[in-house]
């Protein structure tokens, strides 16, 4: 089936069916990054422009090595460089780069819904990587990505999230994405954490989401752990007493994941704040597969700007 959008704002606007072929596209490209040569000539010509407001490290990089690996021209431009600290606004800063023809943009910005009006105004793709508390749907389908080939399957799986779900825009992509593939996701952490009522803007899936303060109860029976960072800098007020407090009863640590299926598999999608929401020897233990989300996040991106800029020719044709 084609995918028939423009852009990629979020996973709320994206169907079941359209999910499961980002993800079989991105397994198409993961065996492209396993090659001793990791390039493939499918985007040539074309020009791809990060365009970030917001610090990052791996979801920048990645979306550079994804478009670099799809042999297209890759520009990245951060606020601290760009006009904007001049006083140029979003809109003009999007209307100029949009007068240098770009194919893609992909822009993270601190402001929930910056990407949404970026795409009203300019004719390139324009990929959200993050737009303050909202969204951020690329880290929702690497996840998945993560879980399918871990377990071969999503649906009827239990998904513990766990920690600042009131300031995560990926625990909103995830909770869009695993209900509507099946999955029964539980939300947990801290009351002053959870955005209670978030369960009754989730439209009728397959899947289902639930709240729960007691992160016992949450990880228990789990097949997956999905760890939040806590995000202070989104945070005005205190929202718990101390990170040693809220490490000791919302952390994960051994013990706590012993309450987890056998085979549970853990995720976090970084920054790590070891010690406070997930333990050392959890994070670098066997369960956890951290850093495999970090390769599947090159592969997403390559299946993303390729769906988005690469036209309509086969994967396969186009190596």
């Amino acid at each position: 089936m084609p995918f028939n959008h423009k852009d990629l704002l979020g996973i709320e606007g994206l169907t079941a069916e359209e999910i499961n072929l980002i993800l079989d596209t991105s397994e198409t490209f993961r065996d492209v990054n396993t090659r001793q040569i990791k390039k493939v000539p499918t985007l040539r010509g074309k020009t791809i422009i990060n365009l970030f407001f917001e610090a990052s490290t791996r979801t920048r990089t990645s979306f550079e090595i994804a478009a670099k690996r799809l042999s297209a021209d890759a520009i990245n431009i951060s606020a601290s460089t760009s006009s904007v600290v001049k006083g140029e606004t979003l809109v003009d800063t999007a209307m100029n780069l949009q007068a240098m023809a770009p194919d893609a943009i992909v822009i993270r910005h601190f402001s929930s819904g910056a990407p949404h009006q970026i795409a009203r105004i300019v004719k390139a793709a324009v990929i959200n990587a993050g737009d303050g508390a909202h969204e951020h749907p690329t880290q929702a389908l690497l996840d998945a990505l993560t879980i399918r080939q871990n377990k071969g399957h999503i649906a009827g799986l239990k998904v513990a999230i766990v920690g600042d779900v009131l300031h995560s825009r990926v625990a909103r992509s995830n909770v869009h994405l695993l209900v509507k593939l099946g999955a029964h996701v539980v939300l947990a952490g801290p009351r002053t954490l959870l955005p209670l009522g978030l369960e009754r803007l989730i439209p009728q899936s397959p899947g289902s989401v639930a709240f729960v303060e007691d992160v016992d109860a949450a990880v228990a029976d789990a097949d997956v752990i999905m760890m939040l960072r806590i995000q202070l800098e989104r945070m005005a007020g205190g929202f718990f007493p101390s990170l040693r407090e809220y490490s000791i009863h919302y952390g994960l640590n051994r013990r706590r994941l012993e309450r987890a299926k056998s085979d549970c598999i853990v995720l976090h999608p970084g920054p790590v704040n070891r010690g406070v929401e997930i333990d050392s020897d959890v994070a670098d233990g066997p369960f956890s597969l951290i850093l495999d989300q970090v390769s599947n996040g090159v592969a997403v991106r390559m299946a993303i700007l390729y769906l988005l800029a690469g036209g309509g020719e086969s994967v396969e044709s186009k190596k």
